[in-house]
């Protein structure tokens, strides 16, 4: 059974993050910089919320002034679904799936200490289906 903890083994445990009152333009700025999709939004170190750019495509339309002008805490995702390290690929799977998201930050008490996407998730999967399926054809051509 695979974890979180095996993905973050080979990921990296480096969580880029932005405040509620950060701009906008900062924050996707921040976000093209590191080729991420999303920044976990930590206020005085406590998790507040997930800033995407599903947040950005679908919120930002509201406001009619520039990305500079609006806060990440206008836009995010206050809704905060965690992970930990010991919890089963599938589960997470099962939680993205369930709440339509595609980020999980990953906790330890309070403290963030690793984010996983749906495609870190999938990835990790994959790779595991090919080992198998290879142990397999192995075993196989042994036995012949």
């Amino acid at each position: 059974m695979l974890t979180v903890g095996q993905i973050l083994a080979v990921k990296g445990k480096t969580v880029w993050a932005t405040s509620p009152d950060a701009s906008v333009q900062s924050a996707l700025q921040l976000m093209a910089d590191r080729n991420i999709g999303a920044l976990v939004v930590l206020d005085e170190n406590r998790l507040v919320g997930m800033f995407s750019e599903r947040d950005y495509a679908r919120n930002f339309i509201r406001f009619d002034k520039p990305p500079r002008d609006v806060l990440v805490g206008e836009l995010m995702t206050g809704e905060i679904h965690t992970v930990r390290r010991g919890q089963s690929l599938g589960a997470c799977m099962a939680l993205m799936t369930d709440k339509r998201v595609r980020h999980l930050p990953v906790v330890e008490g309070a403290k963030v200490v690793g984010l996983i996407s749906i495609g870190d998730v999938v990835k990790a999967i994959i790779s595991e289906q090919q080992q198998v399926i290879s142990e397999l054809g192995s075993y196989l051509n042994h036995e012949r």
